[in-house]
C-alpha cells in the first residue's frame, strides 16, 4: 500500500477523504442489504454482486485495503447496472443508486488514497525509523 500512495494526508484533506469513503461505503452497504433482502430470485450472480457490495462497502468505511475495495465496488456497481435488479421497496435513493456518479466517486477514492484516518494508514503508512548509533562507530574519547 505504501508504494501506491506517497502520503496519507491528515487534517482537513484527511477528513474529506474519510467523508468520501464513508459516503461511498455506507451507500454500498445499504444497497447491498436492500437488494439481498428484497430479491426473490437468489441466483449465484445475485449473491456475488450483493456480497461484493457489502464487502467493499464495509472495507471502505473502515479504510482497509482501499484500492482493492474501490475496485470491487466498481465491479459490484457495474454488476448492478448491467444485471436486472428491481429497485427495493424501501429504497431511499429512488431507482438504481449505483449510477455513474457513485462509480466516479469510487474511482476518485481509489486515486486519492485512504487518508490518515484509515486502517491503511495505521498498517501501511510512513514510519519514522530511528537507528541508534553503535558503540563501535563512536570515536574513542581520551
Amino acid at each position: 500500500m505504501q508504494r501506491l500512495y506517497s502520503t496519507f494526508p491528515g487534517g482537513w484533506p484527511g477528513i474529506g477523504l474519510l467523508l468520501l469513503r464513508v459516503g461511498i461505503g455506507a451507500t454500498l452497504i445499504i444497497q447491498g442489504a436492500a437488494y439481498l433482502l428484497e430479491l426473490q430470485d437468489l441466483r449465484i450472480g445475485t449473491w456475488v454482486v450483493c456480497l461484493l457490495l457489502l464487502g467493499s462497502g464495509g472495507s471502505l468505511v473502515i479504510g482497509l485495503l482501499t484500492p482493492i475495495a474501490t475496485a470491487l465496488s466498481v465491479l459490484g456497481g457495474l454488476g448492478v447496472t448491467f444485471m436486472y435488479f428491481p429497485a427495493p421497496g424501501w429504497n431511499f435513493l429512488n431507482g438504481n443508486p449505483l449510477t455513474f456518479d457513485l462509480l466516479v466517486m469510487a474511482m476518485a477514492s481509489a486515486l486519492l488514497g485512504p487518508g490518515a484516518f484509515s486502517l491503511d494508514a495505521q498498517l501501511f503508512g510512513r514510519r519514522k525509523i530511528i537507528i541508534p548509533r553503535s558503540s563501535a562507530s563512536r570515536s574513542p574519547k581520551p
